[in-house]
């Protein structure tokens, strides 16, 4: 077959084979990404662009420089989708060298229709059983994202429980072993888009060696996750799947946290959906994620959405939570502040991932270097706050803002204010951070200032007032002369081409400037890109310290949100105490409350003992 195919089929089919399954791969010829085959086909009628053909061979394209609505697309009909670059030169009669340099996934997205304020996990489950034959005594949970580094695993006791769990982490993407997806079909009627893999993925011993690599430990115990044997098989199965099957490089991955059902209120799905919690059923109510939504990042912002849906059920834990709150009630200026302070943090986490994940640019070293430097002021603030009324919470999440100054300096120092998205192009550093990139500029300047003058001392030399000193990036610098004025041209000027209205020049002293203003140009380029490396390798050498850092910034956020939300509602803080008692004065529904802020609403008591009274039914405005 091979001998049929032109050398680029060749190098296509070749690429093509070492891809995971359901992948379709975007191969880049010039300005486009182009599809083959049976790939082309089903891909044609998703993105709804036109199906053509190259001899025999079915084919669809989409433009290079529109590519992120189109993978969107893809990506959302549960395809994962290979994006193959040219990373050669291209030379006249030679096939160009490709690779393929990234692999999407819906769960593995990084910056292509993401929300910045919603998780987007790529999950793994795994059931275990004493036997073959026996029924399933666990099911174990493992699920990451990517975009923000989070890592999480834990265990259900039956399905019913992994349905409900599944229903509240909402995994973009879900897998499991091929060899139970006959036992599977009622978690493959919830999730239709569940996907199955070889059962090597998921070898206790594998995933166990697989995770001790991956975190540079000598054992596993440290984790606190022994009890969870078919989660830490699902955690191994994960990482494997990242960096083997989509070629991920995780190091972000930093930590793995297990948490047990009975750390948190598990929610089933009807009570997730019937209470509004995050998600509305008609699509002008409110719910309680909005009714409580005042955060400032989206680092807040997601772990506000992760609270409501995984409630505390330990006492001690709610009440250092609520004594952070009471703190930041007890001094509103501060809490005005501390809020405003939170204004200059944009999504650290996705930007320290995307770096990470060698798809960052320079824009997302000015997010962390702006972000990072509105820490200080932060923390400056929760001191203070501390000095007057500590609380054991506020003092640890103080202690995560880590201060990075050098880092963030260094980054504030060197990337202009508004960078490109591209980082092989330039533009990138700031003047008077390196020496020698300022001379190369210089040099390009002075070479760009030298042409702007010829333009002028030719005319007057010449005498042809229409005479234009003109460039492209195929000819390069050029003097261009019109037909009706051909006669004029002195001797030394060098014919380079003819066009439709005249003719294009050069001269020995315009190829000369031509060739030093363009070497500046591309060593200059070079140069920058070089910096960019070496401030990602800096950003990556911080990397526990920045996340830890993101992780404390998020939780303070939306501490300080809920005060703001007691504060404009007037709310109480509830006293807890463990029993079945359960007693409220005049309460009032957080979203009812606000729904009908312009109309009356009447609080009404709740008196629930376990015993006695078991059950009260609200009737009128408040039901």
């Amino acid at each position: 077959m091979s001998e049929t195919l032109t050398p680029m089929m060749q190098q296509y089919h070749l690429l093509r084979r070492g891809l995971p399954p359901d992948t379709f791969l975007l191969f880049r010829l010039g300005d486009f990404y182009e599809l083959f085959l049976e790939d082309a086909v089903e891909a044609a009628s998703i993105l709804n662009v036109a199906l053509t053909k190259r001899g025999e061979t079915p084919m669809c394209g989409v433009p290079y420089h529109a590519a992120r609505g189109y993978l969107e697309k893809l990506l959302r009909s549960g395809k994962r989708v290979a994006l193959c670059e040219q990373v050669g030169e291209v030379q006249a009669g030679k096939l160009v060298k490709r690779e393929i340099t990234r692999i999407l996934s819906p769960g593995t997205l990084e910056d292509v229709g993401l929300e910045e304020g919603e998780h987007n996990f790529t999950a793994f489950i795994v059931p275990r059983t004493l036997s073959k034959k026996e029924e399933i005594i666990e099911w174990g949970l493992a699920y990451a994202d990517i975009s923000t580094g989070e890592f999480f695993v834990t265990a259900l006791p039956n399905e019913e429980r992994l349905l409900d769990e599944l229903a509240t982490v909402s995994p973009a993407e879900l897998l499991a072993p091929k060899s139970w997806e006959y036992r599977l079909k009622v978690i493959k009627s919830r999730w239709p888009r569940l996907q199955f893999l070889d059962d090597y993925l998921f070898d206790e011993l594998g995933s166990a060696e697989i995770l001790r690599s991956h975190f540079k430990v000598q054992s596993l115990d440290g984790f606190g996750a022994q009890d969870f044997q078919g989660g830490m098989i699902a955690a191994g199965a994960l990482i494997h799947y990242l960096t083997r099957h989509l070629r991920r490089d995780i190091a972000h991955l930093v930590s793995l946290k297990p948490y047990r059902h009975h750390d948190c209120l598990l929610i089933d799905t009807a009570t997730q959906s019937h209470l509004e919690l995050v998600v509305s059923r008609s699509s002008s109510a409110m719910t309680l994620f909005s009714a409580l939504h005042r955060t400032k990042t989206p680092m807040g912002t997601r772990l506000l959405r992760d609270w409501i849906l995984h409630p505390l059920g330990d006492i001690a834990a709610i009440e250092a939570r609520q004594e952070v709150i009471a703190v930041f009630l007890d001094q509103p200026f501060f809490l005005k502040e501390l809020r405003e302070a939170f204004v200059g943090i944009r999504d650290i986490e996705r930007s320290v991932s995307r770096l990470s994940q060698n798809s960052g640019n320079a824009r997302d070293l000015a997010i962390l270097g702006t972000s990072l430097g509105a820490i200080p002021k932060i923390r400056a603030l929760l001191e203070k706050m501390q000095n007057v009324s500590p609380a054991p919470l506020l003092s640890s999440l103080v202690l995560g803002l880590h201060d990075l100054k050098e880092l963030r300096t260094t980054l504030e120092r060197a990337i202009v204010e508004e960078p490109p998205a591209v980082t092989k192009e330039g533009g990138m550093i700031r003047f008077g951070f390196d020496k020698m990139l300022d001379e190369l500029r210089q040099a390009s300047t002075e070479g760009k200032e030298w042409i702007a003058s010829l333009q002028e001392k030719e005319i007057q030399r010449t005498g042809i007032k229409s005479l234009k000193v003109r460039f492209n990036a195929v000819f390069g610098y050029f003097i261009e002369v019109t037909k009706s004025n051909l006669a004029q041209v002195p001797i030394d000027y060098l014919r380079k081409q003819t066009t439709a209205n005249g003719e294009r020049f050069i001269t020995p002293e315009l190829k000369e400037m031509e060739g030093k203003i363009l070497g500046s140009q591309e060593r200059s380029s070079a140069l920058e890109y070089e910096i960019f490396q070496r401030l990602r390798a800096m950003v990556l050498e911080q990397l526990p310290c920045i996340q830890e850092a993101a992780k404390a910034a998020g939780t303070l956020d939306v501490l300080a949100s809920l005060a703001e939300t007691a504060r404009l509602f007037d709310y109480s803080r509830p006293h807890m105490q463990e029993g079945r008692r359960f007693f409220v004065k005049e309460g009032r529904h957080p979203v009812l409350d606000q729904m009908t802020r312009d109309k009356s609403f009447v609080p009404n008591d709740t008196n629930l003992d376990g015993a006695t009274h078991r059950m009260a039914i609200i009737t009128g405005p408040n039901m």
